[in-house]
């Protein structure tokens, strides 16, 4: 599902070269296996060609490595294409994994050049990550957890260190009972950045999910509860398993109750696992924001 990709900022001249009829296996069939290519058939009599080249570098040079572009004079290398059929230019191509996928005819102009690109690559431009992840997580809050998980693994595709993107496909992983799947995503995540904030969540929902693989019914956890409050222990394991069935309310009542009993208890367990909780749902979540005012109110009453 994710690829390498090539380097934002590559130099220019990596990007956009001329090609021959004895150079095109390479420079476009092998080189698409890395990133989309484009391949611009032109000739110097074709005046819209004239038009569309300078615009069309533009567009790919802000791509940033994204996609290469490969020019071929007709006039002087017609066999290739003939092939694909052009009858008129320009006429461009894109080539993805060996094949040409898409492609126009004529002088477009930047907006629809730059669309034509976002089609095989994704968005383009300084915020174009952040928007893709703020349309993830609408997905996510209206219960698409598959097309959420589609748009993470997109960002991935081209920032394959993205912690936003790698924490949030832990989490989705977590929450269908993929453990291992939610693993395996955690491992992803660069030895530099292995206390980002993001990731440190995304560990944390880990951790949680197996202690909460662990427990008991909790209907039993609530009978022990009930028949003594005082079993710290049981309110504690109670409290993990709520929260891993989404009663999350629930889970921080009784973790602060646990504090309001005995702040020492488990050397400051219950706190302990609070703050575990409010790192895996995030600092912006509402019952963190709710369960952290709850807790300052105990410890600083």
């Amino acid at each position: 599902m994710l690829t390498d990709t090539p380097t934002p900022g590559m130099a220019s001249d990596n990007l956009i070269k001329d090609t021959t009829t004895a150079d095109f296996r390479q420079d476009v069939l092998a080189e698409s296996m890395n990133q989309p290519v484009l391949v611009d058939f032109w000739a110097p009599w074709c005046g819209p060609c004239k038009q569309l080249t300078p615009v069309l570098e533009k567009v790919v040079k802000a791509a940033g490595g994204k996609v290469k572009l490969v020019k071929m004079n007709i006039d002087e290398h017609p066999q290739i294409a003939g092939q694909l059929g052009v009858q008129s230019i320009p006429a461009v191509f894109a080539f993805q994994r060996g094949q040409p996928v898409d492609g126009f005819m004529g002088a477009l102009p930047e907006s629809q050049l730059k669309g034509f690109i976002e089609r095989l690559v994704g968005p383009l431009g300084p915020g174009a990550t952040e928007e893709i992840l703020a349309e993830a997580d609408q997905l996510l809050a209206a219960g698409d957890m598959g097309g959420a998980a589609e748009l993470y693994a997109a960002v991935l595709s081209q920032e394959p260190e993205n912690t936003v993107a790698l924490a949030a496909l832990v989490k989705l992983h977590v929450e269908v009972g993929d453990l291992e799947g939610a693993k395996r995503f955690l491992a992803m995540a660069p030895e530099a950045k292995a206390n980002d904030p993001a990731m440190a969540g995304a560990r944390a929902a880990v951790e949680l999910a197996e202690q909460a693989g662990s427990l008991g019914d909790t209907v039993e956890l609530q009978r022990k509860v009930e028949t003594d409050p005082l079993d710290h222990q049981a309110r504690f394991d109670l409290a993990i398993a709520l929260n891993a069935r989404g009663n999350r309310e629930e889970a921080v009542a009784h973790l602060l109750e646990i504090v309001r009993r005995d702040r020492n208890w488990n050397d400051d367990g219950a706190r302990k696992q609070l703050v575990q909780f409010f790192e895996a749902w995030g600092p912006m979540d509402e019952m963190t924001i709710a369960g952290r005012r709850k807790l300052s109110s105990l410890l600083f009453a």
